[in-house]
C-alpha cells in the first residue's frame, strides 16, 4: 500500500478497506464534485495504481483511468485510493481477499458484504462520501445494505465499463455507494454517456420508455412469505409499513425473479466468468482465493448447448417478470435474507454466499436497474436494507422514489404538457395505449382515483370501462394512469372519444385533479365492475 499521504481517518480504521492509496491526492477544477474525496474499487482502473482485483499477482500500474472515474475527476473529485474486494468481483461476502476480510461498520463479527466491501466501509466509516463499486449480481447493493448506505446500480451500459476488469462482461455495472441519494444522483449524471471502447455501452433515451412513469407512485411487493432470517423478517415487516407511506402497494408473485437469480451460478451462465478471467486462475497459488478459483474454473465444464438452454429459460422468465411492471413502477425486495457472521462464511463459504444473492442476482440478468436504501435497524441493532427495482432506463424516476423513501420530496417533474387520466383501454399494455404513444404521450404516473368513484363496462368499438364520480365508491379509489400529452395531442384524443365516454375532471388520490375519461348518461347497473379495483383487475377475473 502506498502511504505517503494518509487521510487522517484512515489511521483509526480497524479493517483493510483499502488496497492502495494515492500518494499525493489532489483535485482540480470547480465542478459539482470539486474537492470531494472518492474511493474506487480495485477492479476499476486508476492511472498509476495497480488494478489488482484483490489478486496480488496483478501488480502492474494502470496506464489510463477508467472513463467512469475520469468523468468524476473532471468534475473535481479527488481519488483517495483503491478499495478491497472479493477477488475478481466473485462474491457477496467481502471475505474472499488475500488482503483480509472486511466487516460491517456496525459489528466486527458480521460481514461487510461484497464484492464492493472496501468501498462500502470507506463511505460508512466517513473516510469518503462517495465510492465506486461494481455490481454484477448484487456486489454494490449487499454491502450497502450491511452498512446502512445507498447503493445505486444503474441500467446496464449507461455507465461505461471500459477500464473495469470484467467479471461477467455482459452484466457488469459500475455503481455508487453514498450516504444520501442526492450525491448518488450527481455521480450518476456525471458518469453516464456512450464510450466507443465499451461494446455494451448504451445511451440514455431522450424520454423514458412508454411503460416507465416520470413519477413513481405504485410499488409491487411479494404476495407471499419470503425466506428470511428471524431478525431480517422483523425489519422487513417494518419496511413494508414504511413503504405504505411512500407509495401505493400492490402484491405480485416473485418466483420468476427468484428462479432467474438461481440461474446465475447454478446454470451454464457461470461460464461467462470463466471466459472473462478464468485463465488467470488456472495456475494455483497463495495469491488466489480457493473459493473463487473453485467457482470460476467450474465454468469451463459447460457446453455451448447448455449456455443457450439457460439463455432461453432466462428469456422466458424475463417475459414473466416484466408483467410486474405493467401495473407497478418498482418492485420492493429485501437486499438479502440475512446478515451472516464472519464465522458463518468461514464454515460454509459457498452456501452462505449463494443464499445472499437470492434477491439480487437476477437484476442484471433481467436488464433492470436497482437501488438499495436503508430501512432502519434489525432487533439486534444491525443495519437493514431493502432494494427498489425498476425496468431499464427508469434510473431517474427510481432515484426520485429512493429520495422519497429516505425522507426527501424527490425532484419535481415540470411539464408544460396536458395531463390526462386513463382507466381502461388506454392503460399501459392495453389495446388503445398505442394511441397515446402515437400522439407523443408519455406516462406521468400510476396512481388511483380519490375515494368515491365507481366503474362500469360501457359499450363501444372494443371492451372499455367508464368512471362515474357519484361519491359512493370505495375509499381506496380505483386504478388509473396519468399520461402527459402535447396540448394538440389532447385535442386529437378528444375527437376520438365515443359516447358514453367524455373528458372531464378526475379527482386523484393525492387531492389533485386532471382531465380524464368519465362515463355519462344512464349506465347498466349489471355492468358495474367497481369491486375489482380497476380495469386490469376485472380483466384478470375473466381471463381463461
Amino acid at each position: 500500500m502506498t502511504t505517503a499521504a494518509v487521510h487522517p481517518t484512515l489511521r483509526d480504521l480497524d479493517q483493510p478497506a483499502f488496497i492502495s492509496l494515492v500518494s499525493d491526492p489532489t483535485g482540480c477544477g470547480d465542478g459539482p464534485l470539486a474537492g470531494v474525496p472518492i474511493a474506487v474499487k480495485d477492479n476499476i482502473d486508476v492511472a498509476g495504481l495497480p488494478t489488482t482485483a484483490a489478486c496480488p499477482a496483478r501488480d502492474q500500474p494502470a496506464t489510463a483511468t477508467a472513463p467512469a472515474v475520469q468523468r468524476l475527476v473532471d468534475a473535481g473529485a479527488v481519488v483517495l485510493g483503491k478499495t478491497n474486494m472479493d477477488q475478481f468481483a466473485t462474491g457477496l461476502v467481502g471475505t474472499r481477499s488475500p488482503y483480509g476480510a472486511c466487516h460491517s461498520v456496525a459489528s466486527t463479527e458480521h460481514i461487510s458484504g461484497g464484492s464492493s466491501s472496501g468501498s462500502a466501509v470507506a463511505v460508512a466509516a466517513g473516510i469518503v462520501p462517495l465510492a465506486l463499486g461494481t455490481d454484477t449480481a448484487g456486489s454494490g447493493r449487499v454491502p450497502a445494505a450491511f452498512n446502512g448506505l445507498i447503493g445505486f446500480k444503474p441500467t446496464r451500459g449507461l455507465v461505461p465499463t471500459t477500464g473495469v476488469l470484467p467479471a461477467c462482461p455482459s452484466l457488469d455495472c459500475v455503481t455508487t455507494l453514498t450516504r444520501d441519494v442526492a450525491l448518488a444522483r450527481t455521480a450518476f449524471e456525471l458518469m453516464i454517456g456512450i464510450d466507443a471502447a465499451d461494446p455494451y455501452s448504451r445511451p440514455m433515451p431522450v424520454a423514458p420508455p412508454p411503460g416507465v412513469a416520470q413519477r413513481m407512485r405504485v410499488i409491487a411487493v411479494p404476495d407471499g412469505e419470503l425466506d428470511l432470517d428471524d431478525a431480517q423478517r422483523v425489519a422487513w415487516t417494518a419496511a413494508l409499513m414504511h413503504a405504505e407511506s411512500v407509495a401505493h402497494l400492490v402484491p405480485v408473485p416473485v418466483e420468476s425473479f427468484l428462479e432467474a437469480a438461481r440461474l446465475l451460478y447454478t446454470s451454464a451462465l457461470v461460464a461467462e466468468r470463466f471466459e472473462a478471467f478464468g485463465v488467470q486462475l488456472e495456475s494455483d497459488g497463495a495469491h488466489l482465493d480457493p473459493t473463487v478459483r473453485r467457482i470460476v474454473l467450474a465454468g469451463r465444464d459447460h457446453s455451448a448447448a447448455a449456455v443457450f438452454s439457460a439463455q432461453r429459460r432466462l428469456a422466458a422468465l424475463r417475459v414473466e417478470a416484466m408483467r410486474t411492471f405493467v401495473g407497478a413502477d418498482a418492485l420492493l425486495l429485501p437486499v438479502t435474507p440475512g446478515h451472516p457472521r464472519l464465522d458463518d462464511v468461514a464454515a460454509d463459504p459457498i452456501g452462505v454466499n449463494a443464499r445472499l444473492g437470492m434477491y439480487t442476482n437476477m437484476v442484471n440478468l433481467l436488464d433492470l436497474c436497482a437501488i438499495a436504501v436503508p430501512a432502519g435497524l434489525r432487533p439486534d441493532g444491525l443495519p437493514f436494507g431493502v432494494q427498489l427495482i425498476a425496468p431499464a432506463f427508469a434510473d431517474r424516476p427510481l432515484l426520485d422514489l429512493a429520495d422519497r423513501w429516505t425522507g426527501g420530496s424527490g425532484t419535481p417533474v415540470p411539464t408544460d404538457r396536458a395531463l390526462v387520466a386513463v382507466a381502461g383501454a388506454h392503460l399501459s399494455g392495453q389495446p388503445a395505449n398505442g394511441q397515446l404513444v402515437g400522439l407523443g404521450g408519455r406516462l406521468h404516473c400510476r396512481t388511483r382515483t380519490a375515494p368515491g368513484y365507481r366503474m362500469y363496462r360501457v359499450p363501444g368499438p372494443f371492451p372499455r370501462p367508464g368512471l362515474v364520480d357519484d361519491r359512493t365508491g370505495p375509499d381506496e379509489g380505483l386504478e388509473v394512469e396519468v399520461w402527459e400529452l402535447p396540448h394538440d395531442g389532447l385535442g386529437q384524443l378528444l375527437q376520438s372519444i365515443a359516447p358514453p365516454l367524455a373528458l372531464g375532471q378526475v379527482r386523484l388520490a393525492d387531492a389533485t385533479s386532471v382531465t380524464g375519461f368519465l362515463a355519462t348518461g344512464q349506465l347498466d347497473v349489471a355492468a358495474e365492475i367497481t369491486s375489482y379495483g380497476g380495469w386490469r383487475g376485472y380483466l384478470a377475473s375473466i381471463a381463461p
